[in-house]
């Protein structure tokens, strides 16, 4: 823009410029005010509007755009930094805020001459001359207010970084300063405390008095509120240190006394003498017997009671079946015999003799006495786990036994079940380990029967879980990894190595294809292969091994029962043996047999779950095929040599999970006895409510019994053994026709339902035979010699037995042994007669020292000639003896406490099943009667009368030689009671016998097969026919 100056009323305007001046107007350019020059409109101008631009800027608040006009050389600003823009902007801002804007357009400029250039910031023109009104606008910033503004903002700049430039400086300095000023005010401190040291510890002395002071009285305030408190405080502290001491006196005891007792095979007489007062028998010993005694009574009469309730609840379920069978048989026999002739009347004995159920569990006596003979002995064998530990070792594998054992044991479904099921493993593998292991390495390199039973069984459903919840997560990770290749042959890695360099190059290579081992860990290329297949391999082992060792409580209880059985098994037979040969067995059991077959194929055993129609990938199966090969030469602490000599970097890793292992191991044997699992003692079977129920096919009861048959001598070596009698008792082998009855002809193959059949039996225990067990006179007299020797050290101190008994005994030990004679008989006086345990053998009081001292020596003496003692060794035989007794005490309280609990909680059992099976024979008593009530008919007459010629037809036979007492009449007449009938004979209308018949006495000798009974002595009667009388006269139809 140019100026233009007119010269109008003394003034001059700009504002045209060239275009003015070319229409010939007059113009003024560049006129100096001080007339050197003339005046520089062109650069006032351009300072004008360069300085109205800055506020506009300023205004905008925007940095860049200040700093840009900021440099505009119009406006001829000095010392302007672009590092300022924003304090510019703020500094700026901040003036142009404060100031109070007006709305006159005009503003004016001082220029450097002095002259005052006025600017519109509408019309953007300039004069030199004061425009009117003389208004001019204060927001506007000048360019000395701007200059001003850049000069403070830029040295604060500069200030600031050349005090960055000597930060190091500054903070030496600042830090020498600080220096002075902490050591100058840390000498003044010292020497004011030098000064006032005597003051300052007056001071502390009084303070810490007046704290000690208040604390005191604070506290004994306290102490007298809680006066009782302290007084029991004191008393239970007291209470501690004596029971501590007492305790330490015990240990000392334990440790030192009587480990000389329990430890030492020949204990001297000193030590025994010590605790030979332990044998004597208190007055609470006496009453815990007595009770014990008590409740042993009771619980056999109450077994006796419920065995007779159960014995006359199967005769009434006999009975009820006989009444069931009656009415059925008879309403065949009314279908079929519409009218009684003599031709159809062996026909109806036939009708009325055969039962509707045929078989094993027909309802007649001689099958029933089957059933029972095979319920006897499927309790023997399951009560008896010896004998089928016996067996199982003899059938072959072919022939396996799993299925009819795991149905004999139910499959462990109760507790019961369970705790027998492992008793029978745990003989057969004390059995297997006895009879077939000569060295310990037998068990890794065997395959015993047991084993294979007991695997099978607890990785069957239960211990699928088990494994699932162990290996689920490792295999998974495995599986769900696609990137994972384990290989750990040479070869394989060389072969895939030339595979895929063809692959890539598409051209044969030149390396040889069928390498050696050795070969092929020459290339550098399958080392490091190799190395990272190993690196991979002992990674997801370790997973594994960390997955298997802290699981230990997910094991099925059996397994690891079964494991501890056959370390007890292996150090029994093998005592010689290292805990690592037997660890290595039970790991053999625990994994390789348990664990890792679900390891290599986890797909079979459902720790994963697959969909329908996939499989696992080969690449998987050798990854888990390695991991098991690791795992088991882990187990088995079998280090890599010979061919796998390439893997040796992996036999550190084996030692230490071995190590591992080991205490896995030692930790899964941990389990208490299946007794105290499952909480089975003697009484559970008494006590139990019902009878055990097991379910075998035909075919597979008839299979046990022929190999029973067939190893019998083998199963029960012993000729007394009570198998051998249960099975004489059972006869020869039955076919399985016989059993279902069907006729012989019928194969049993050819019918497939009969292979499904199942036959429920309920298992009763044979009663044992009384055998009368009288203790032996020879062991009568050593409990005798050992009561009265006991007495004899108690009273009579001495260095060995031979010099007790023949020293003389002095005045004060007559005198201490009768005291302790009579304080025995006051502690005996105050229980009843007999109440002492039988095993309790007391001296004779009467006896002074010396007598008894003489008896011992006479019995030493007949004990020496039986061979039991020897007076060679001083009679130290009958002295460990006695040791042994004194430290059987306390076991035998315990579990004589033990005993009582158990029993009285059979009791409470008995209690219960009595309480049952009476209701149960209430219910069969109300049902019989209403049978019996309902069978009784109205409708006919209430007694039948006919002569002898006529119930002749009926089976009515009189065995006399006289003609005339054929002429007899037989009247039955029904009794008040249903089902019972008075039957009388009358000769010429006089009552010649009378006789109660009973409904049910009929049908129970015709389930015992009889054919024909007497009445009178002289008459008889056939019994079917004679309840055929009976149903058409007397019940309904």
């Amino acid at each position: 823009m140019a100026l233009l100056a007119a010269e109008t009323g003394g003034g001059t305007r700009v504002g045209q410029g060239a275009e003015g001046a070319a229409e010939g107007r007059p113009s003024l350019w560049g006129r100096c005010p001080d007339g050197a020059g003339g005046w520089q409109g062109g650069s006032d101008i351009g300072m004008a509007l360069g300085i109205a631009a800055i506020n506009q800027a300023v205004k905008e608040g925007n940095p860049l755009q200040t700093v840009r006009v900021l440099r505009n050389p119009d406006v001829r600003l000095c010392g302007v930094v672009a590092e300022c823009a924003a304090s510019y902007q703020a500094e700026l801002g901040a003036i142009a805020a404060a100031r109070r804007r007006s709305g006159n357009p005009w503003v004016q400029h001082r220029l450097k001459h002095g002259m005052d250039y006025y600017f519109s910031l509408q019309t953007f023109e300039g004069t030199w001359e004061q425009p009117h009104p003389c208004a001019v606008s204060v927001a506007h910033l000048s360019r000395e207010e701007i200059q001003s503004t850049i000069t403070r903002v830029t040295a604060s700049h500069d200030r600031q970084r050349l005090w960055e430039s000597h930060a190091p400086v500054v903070a030496r300095l600042q830090a020498q300063m600080r220096g002075f000023l902490v050591r100058r005010e840390f000498v003044a401190r010292r020497l004011l405390l030098v000064q006032q040291a005597l003051a300052a510890r007056r001071i502390q002395a009084c303070w810490r008095g007046y704290r000690q002071r208040k604390s005191y009285r604070e506290r004994l305030r306290f102490l007298q509120k809680n006066t009782c408190a302290i007084v029991k405080i004191q008393a239970w502290v007291r209470m501690w240190r004596a029971r501590r001491r007492y305790r330490e006196r015990l240990r000392y005891f334990r440790r030192r006394v009587s480990g000389s007792v329990l430890r030492s095979a020949n204990p001297p007489l000193s030590t025994v003498r010590r605790f030979a007062h332990l044998l004597e028998q208190s007055q609470q010993d006496y009453w815990e017997e007595l009770e014990l005694l008590e409740l042993q009574e009771r619980v056999v009469r109450g077994i006796r009671h419920n065995r007779q309730l159960e014995s006359d609840l199967g005769l009434m379920d006999i009975k009820i079946g006989l009444l069931v069978r009656n009415r059925i048989t008879l309403q065949e026999v009314v279908s079929h015999c519409k009218k009684l002739t003599k031709k159809n009347k062996g026909q109806l004995s036939d009708l009325l003799g055969q039962s509707k159920e045929r078989g094993l569990k027909a309802l007649s006596k001689e099958k029933q006495k089957v059933l029972e003979g095979y319920q006897h002995l499927f309790h023997q064998l399951q009560s008896h786990p010896a004998y089928l530990a016996r067996l199982i070792p003899q059938v072959p594998q072919s022939k396996s036994m799993a299925p009819v054992i795991f149905a004999l044991y139910n499959y462990a479904s109760s507790a019961r079940e369970a705790c027998l099921l492992l008793r029978l493993f745990r003989s057969a593998v004390q059995e297997e380990v006895r009879s077939k292991a000569t060295r310990i390495q037998d068990i890794l390199t065997g395959d015993p029967a047991v084993t294979h039973l007991a695997v099978s069984f607890y990785r069957g459903a239960r211990g699928r879980s088990a494994l699932r919840e162990i290996l689920a997560g490792p295999v998974q990770d495995v599986l769900q990894d696609k990137t994972l290749r384990i290989h750990t042959s040479p070869v394989d890695i060389y072969r895939g190595w030339i595979n895929q360099l063809e692959s890539q190059s598409g051209r044969k290579s030149d390396l040889p294809y069928d390498v050696s081992p050795e070969q092929a860990l020459g290339y550098p290329e399958v080392q490091r292969r190799l190395d990272i297949s190993i690196r991979n391999l002992l990674a997801v082992a370790e997973r594994f091994l960390l997955a298997i060792v802290s699981s230990v409580d997910k094991i099925p209880y059996g397994m690891r029962y079964i494991a501890k059985s056959l370390r007890t098994a292996l150090t029994e037979k093998f005592p010689t043996a290292t805990a690592e040969e037997i660890d290595k067995c039970i790991g053999n059991l625990l994994y390789y047999r348990f664990m890792n077959p679900a390891v290599v194929a986890p797909d079979a055993f459902d720790v994963v779950e697959l969909s329908a129609g996939l499989a696992l990938h080969p690449d998987q199966r050798r990854n888990l095929g390695s991991v098991a090969k690791i795992l088991q030469h882990a187990a088995a602490n079998q280090l890599f040599e010979g061919e796998s000599s390439h893997l040796r970097v992996v036999n550190p890793y084996l030692q230490a999970a071995h190590q591992t292992f080991r205490g896995f191991i030692c930790a899964a044997c941990c389990v208490p006895e299946p007794e105290e699992r499952f909480s089975v003692d003697k009484y559970f079977e008494t006590v139990a409510i019902t009878k055990p129920v097991i379910y075998l096919t035909v075919g597979e009861l008839v299979n046990m019994h022929k190999l029973l048959l067939e190893w019998r001598h083998t199963v029960a070596p012993s000729p007394q053994d009570p198998l051998h009698e249960l099975l004489e008792d059972l006869g020869e082998l039955p076919t399985v026709q016989s059993f279902i009855g069907r006729p012989e002809s019928v194969r049993f193959s050819a019918d497939p339902s009969w292979e499904a059949l199942r036959t429920a039996s309920r298992l009763t225990r044979r009663s044992p035979r009384a055998r009368a067990t009288e203790p032996g006179r020879p062991l009568c007299r050593a409990c005798s010699t050992k009561q009265m020797l006991a007495d004899v050290i108690q009273s009579q101190p001495g260095e060995s037995l031979v010099e007790v008994l023949h020293t003389p005994a002095s005045h004060d030990q007559e005198t201490f042994h009768q005291r302790l004679m009579k304080r025995r008989a006051a502690c005996s006086a105050l229980v009843p007669d007999g109440a002492r345990p039988s095993r309790t053998l007391a001296a004779d009081g009467s006896l002074s020292l010396e007598e008894k001292k003489r008896t011992v020596v006479r019995n030493l003496r007949h004990l020496e000639s039986l061979g039991l003692v020897s007076s060679a060794s001083q009679y130290q035989s009958i002295v460990s003896e006695m040791a042994k007794d004194i430290c059987r005490q306390r076991q035998l309280r315990q579990r004589r406490r033990a005993d009582r609990e158990e029993l009285q909680q059979a009791l409470r059992g008995l209690g219960a099943k009595r309480v049952f099976h009476e209701e149960q024979i209430d219910y069969y008593s109300r049902y019989l009667q209403a049978c019996l009530a309902g069978l009784a008919s109205r409708s006919r007459a209430s007694w039948v009368s006919d002569p002898h010629f006529a119930l002749c037809f009926h089976g009515f036979q009189i065995s006399t030689l006289f003609p005339r007492f054929r002429n007899v009449i037989f009247e039955i007449v029904p009794c008040g009671e249903a089902g019972e009938f008075q039957v009388k004979a009358k000769f010429m209308g006089i009552d010649m016998e009378n006789f109660n018949l009973h409904y049910q006495d009929l049908l129970q000798l015709q389930y015992e097969g009889v054919a024909v009974m007497q009445l009178f002595g002289k008459a008889r009667v056939n019994v079917n026919l004679l309840i055929f009388l009976l149903n058409k006269k007397f019940f309904q139809k």
